[in-house]
């Protein structure tokens, strides 16, 4: 599979990473469930995308509130040298609903609960997961740095961060990277972000291109089990015949295609949940 370098990072990433998001999903403990998934399912999953070629891995503690990380940390053993992306900052309340926390202890905390499940003594991204408004970034940022000195952390990017923000931490230390939504139904960064990231050399990693699975072939919103977060989604209320026709034969390639051919992104956040979706998404980056 291709690769291209993310920002300054020297990072060579595969058009294609493994989002964890999907796998993550635990019913009754998450409230955004896609489901109910199995891990062996989740593990078969990230080594069909490693055997096309795959060679990072998105995550988050707040998949599942720490489930996804956990599943990764296993997957990890056969595959050491898998590029670890993952984020901090979102916890959970006592009545399962999250909230961000963006201070110098808690990021630390949470990155530590991070290596602890992926059972490892560094990741290769730490992004803020969401902005915090009540910390300045320049403390938020001013932290991460230390820990990249420390050695927990090689390189930093930010997650759903608007270019304001951006510029204020690049005045505290490098920002290899930024990460939004962006597909074919989710377009609003064309005009913000990616010429943003495209003017400062900063590299881009996207999620949702599939539009959390509206954009799949085959999809089916009266398939998905009863309490699934899509059927309450707003794509739910769109007719997507027009867009899924654009995007060619086969809905999902398109979909990832779409995404990849703007010059401004590095690569594509694609969850998956079987060995099937993974050898898809392995031959859209093709």
């Amino acid at each position: 599979m291709d690769t291209r370098t993310l920002g300054t990072s020297g990072l060579e990433i595969s058009r294609v990473g493994v989002g964890t998001a999907p796998i993550g999903s635990v019913p009754g403990h998450w409230s955004i469930n896609w489901g109910h998934q199995q891990e062996h399912c989740s593990l078969a999953a990230i080594d069909a995308a490693v055997d096309g070629g795959v060679n990072w891995i998105d995550t988050a503690p707040f998949y599942g509130w720490g489930r996804a990380e956990e599943v990764v940390g296993k997957a990890l053993h056969w595959h050491d040298d898998l590029l670890v992306f993952t984020k901090c900052g979102t916890f959970r309340r006592n009545d399962g609903d999250g909230y961000m926390d963006l201070t110098p202890d808690a990021i630390r905390r949470d990155l530590e609960g991070s290596l602890r499940r992926l059972r490892r003594d560094h990741v290769d991204l730490l992004q803020p997961h969401d902005v915090d408004p009540s910390v300045p970034i320049e403390e938020t940022w001013g932290t991460i740095q230390e820990l990249i000195a420390e050695g927990t952390v090689r390189f930093a990017g930010l997650s759903n961060h608007p270019p304001a923000l951006v510029e204020r931490a690049l005045a505290v230390g490098p920002v290899v990277s930024l990460q939004f939504e962006y597909s074919a139904l989710s377009r609003r960064e064309e005009e913000r972000l990616l010429p943003f990231a495209l003017e400062h050399g900063l590299g881009v990693i996207v999620w949702a291109p599939l539009g959390s699975g509206f954009l799949t072939d085959g999809f089916d919103v009266d398939a998905l089990d009863p309490d699934d977060f899509r059927r309450s989604h707003p794509f739910a209320q769109l007719d997507l015949s027009g867009v899924r026709a654009e995007l060619g034969p086969s809905v999902t390639e398109g979909a990832v295609r779409f995404v990849l051919g703007h010059p401004a992104v590095t690569g594509a956040i694609v969850g998956v949940r079987n060995e099937l979706e993974a050898r898809q998404i392995v031959r859209s980056a093709g």
